[in-house]
């Protein structure tokens, strides 16, 4: 589902990008969504939502209350194209695309590393002048401990996965043998 969520959200990302380029609000659009994000998460605000009782006019005036005066126009087009369309759930995928086309254009890349074990600073450092050297992007990283790695990392960066677990290739070796 994630990734049926992540395909249908791209256009409205790559779209909202260009816009934001074009008229040179980058941060405000990272700010809009982030807001429209955190309302379509929330446990109260995603029921109404998706009841099906709630007429789509309803459901626009519903978002546009709780933003208030933080949308602009083009934001409240926005919410109500969501709404016709039905992708309101795919909000939170459309800003987190949306902020990576940011970083990208900015020479940026959020960077995250699942490690069996704490890293330490030197390997943290070492990672990110590789993963710069190759991608040739600055490097932001985030590092999480997922004990089920056994051993090994998974990094992920934009659409990059690569998989150094022991888990990983353990999984690969059980595809291969037919387990």
């Amino acid at each position: 589902m994630a990734g049926e969520k992540s395909t249908i959200a791209r256009p409205y990302a790559e779209a909202i990008f260009c816009r934001a380029s074009d008229s040179g609000k980058l941060d405000h659009w990272s700010d809009t969504l982030g807001l429209l994000a955190a309302i379509v998460q929330d446990e109260r605000a995603a029921a109404a939502i998706s009841n099906p009782k709630l007429e789509s006019d309803q459901k626009v005036s519903l978002i546009l209350d709780i933003c208030g005066k933080h949308l602009d126009g083009e934001g409240q087009n926005l919410v109500k194209l969501l709404v016709r369309n039905g992708r309101l759930s795919v909000l939170p995928e459309i800003a987190s695309l949306y902020e990576g086309l940011k970083n990208e254009s900015q020479g940026n890349l959020d960077v995250q590393v699942l490690s069996a074990y704490k890293m330490t600073k030197a390997q943290e450092s070492a990672l990110a002048t590789a993963l710069k050297k190759r991608l040739g992007l600055e490097i932001r990283m985030t590092s999480e401990i997922d004990q089920d790695l056994i051993g090994g990392v998974i990094i992920r960066a934009g659409d990059l996965v690569i998989d150094g677990s022991v888990k990983g290739r353990l999984q690969k070796l059980a595809t291969e043998l037919g387990i």
